[in-house]
């Protein structure tokens, strides 16, 4: 196979279209504090905010991949980015936040179609030999987002209210549309995959369940409560119903028999646990910088820079380092570099100055870069190319819940911790106001900063910012056991040195470009 004579600019377009929907959360990060001062939103009501749409985006890309596999990628691509326009503004001029939530799931409904159909796209239209290439440029640019989401988001937030960090989609939505129209070729399988509407059903409700479940221990502080007890073990119960369904099902959104491989089996892994250390840890980092440093949004944004650089300067030499070493080796250093960055996350405190936590930023960026890139071409050579967007499929929606339990795990650990350290620093608050205030770091500096009448705020404040950095430690040790779990995992069953990290174009089983 020679590629598409248009590949380098197709891959353009691919990354250009893959920034909306990555630009979408690492804006948001920036813009909690002024949602959650705008709309008077909770911890758990952010917390959904950005899971309502993490998670219905990983429920639904098996279905949208299925689906750009039978009725054309590109038409998938075209239909994806107009509706995710669509509903960035209706997130724009949500009322409450509730309505947020709700309009975040519709985005996740939109920039599920999006995701799986650029990776296939990439990987039909280039030949194996730059295949791997053409997949870590696709990688790195989740780190160009990344990037420049934090700085767009802050430069907004200087000028315009909260709702231009969604706002900011359409522009980009249109602009995609138009190249993809233009360069983009259609392909689709010969051989489609029917539609499994109940294994999207089972999978859906069985993670948001879970989630919700987790969500709701942080809030409670209290892990045994039927409220935590019971949606945990409902959606344990039902993701393994969905597992034996789709096992016997002649049309499996996710084929679980593919897990018998190796290759797909540990990669799977490696990017989920990766995925949920950097999304949770994120998540409560952007409350540091603004909450404990009180940068503005802009100047957080800018501090964050140094992530996504390590990230977009890694990923595409990763492919560099796969052939000397193997995939499990440069995956699992990778891995291994985002748990020591989150052992370093130990040592900050409130007073500590910015240049610590940028070495610890780059280093999640460095690793990071080395983990995604790899794993993914991995993942993908374990199935055959016209499977692409099923598979792509399958690698994103573990990315999206690796990332969304990294925010309703850590995030519930970080809750449970603050609200134990701060408790006693509240009871001169009145009774009614000492649970909101001891919610999250936020709802504490609000209710302080409401009543002027406390005999010493200042000293609330000052337990409240180190309660918060406490709990901060917590989260982040949660986070590097997992990344480090995600090493050992990589370590010992990805390819070793000279396997073949693409497959070979014989695999091919029709797809072709209309």
């Amino acid at each position: 196979m020679q590629g598409h004579p248009r590949r380098w600019p197709i891959l353009g377009v691919m990354v250009f279209s893959l920034l909306v929907v990555v630009l979408d959360n690492s804006v948001l990060n920036v813009a909690l504090r002024s949602i959650q001062q705008e709309l008077q939103a909770s911890q758990s009501q952010l917390e959904w905010a950005v899971n309502s749409y993490t998670l219905v985006f990983a429920g639904l890309l098996f279905t949208w991949g299925v689906l750009g596999d039978r009725y054309g990628r590109r038409l998938i691509l075209v239909m994806g980015m107009i509706s995710f326009g669509i509903t960035s503004a209706l997130c724009a001029h949500a009322a409450t936040a509730n309505q947020l939530i709700g309009y975040r799931a519709l985005m996740g409904v939109a920039g599920a179609s999006v995701l799986p159909v650029t990776l296939a796209i990439v990987t039909n239209v280039f030949p194996p030999a730059e295949r791997g290439r053409a997949i870590g440029v696709w990688a790195g640019s989740t780190g160009l987002g990344v990037a420049l989401g934090p700085i767009v988001g802050g430069l907004l937030l200087e000028h315009f209210w909260w709702g231009s960090v969604f706002l900011i989609n359409v522009p980009i939505a249109i602009v995609a549309v138009v190249a993809v129209l233009v360069l983009v070729p259609e392909s689709k399988d010969a051989h489609p995959s029917k539609i499994d509407p109940l294994g999207v059903l089972l999978s859906l409700v069985g993670v948001i369940t879970l989630v919700f479940g987790i969500i709701r221990g942080g809030n409670l502080n209290d892990w045994w409560n039927i409220q935590v007890i019971g949606p945990i073990v409902l959606g344990i119960v039902l993701l393994a119903i969905f597992a034996l369904f789709e096992r016997r099902s002649s049309h499996p959104s996710l084929d679980v028999t593919l897990f018998r491989d190796a290759r797909f089996s540990a990669s799977t892994a490696a990017i989920t646990l990766a995925f949920f250390a950097l999304f949770g840890a994120v998540f409560f980092l952007s409350f540091y910088l603004q909450y404990v440093k009180d940068y503005s949004p802009l100047q957080a944004g800018l501090r964050l820079i140094p992530t996504a650089l390590g990230l977009v300067i890694f990923a595409p030499l990763s492919e560099r380092g796969v052939r000397l070493w193997g995939a499990r080796v440069v995956v699992a250093v990778g891995l291994c570099i985002v748990a020591l960055s989150f052992f370093g996350n130990q040592l900050i405190e409130v007073e500590t100055p910015y240049w610590h936590l940028a070495i610890l930023q780059a280093m999640l960026g460095m690793g990071m870069g080395l983990t995604v890139a790899p794993a993914t071409t991995s993942f993908m050579s374990a199935l055959p190319r016209d499977k692409a967007g099923t598979g792509s499929a399958v690698t994103n929606a573990f990315r999206q819940i690796g990332g969304a339990l990294g925010v309703a795990i850590l995030g519930s650990v970080i809750a449970s911790v603050y609200r134990t350290n701060i408790s006693s620093s509240l009871s001169s608050l009145p009774p009614e106001l000492q649970k909101t205030a001891g919610e999250s770091l936020g709802s504490t500096l609000q209710v302080v900063g409401a009543a002027p009448e406390l005999e010493n705020p200042d000293l609330i404040v000052n337990n409240a910012l180190h309660a918060y950095v406490d709990a901060l430690h917590a989260g982040t040790l949660v986070a590097a056991v997992a990344a480090l779990c995600g090493a050992a995992v990589a370590f010992k069953w990805l390819p070793k040195k000279g396997a073949n990290p693409v497959p070979e174009a014989g695999v091919s089983h029709g797809a072709d470009f209309a």
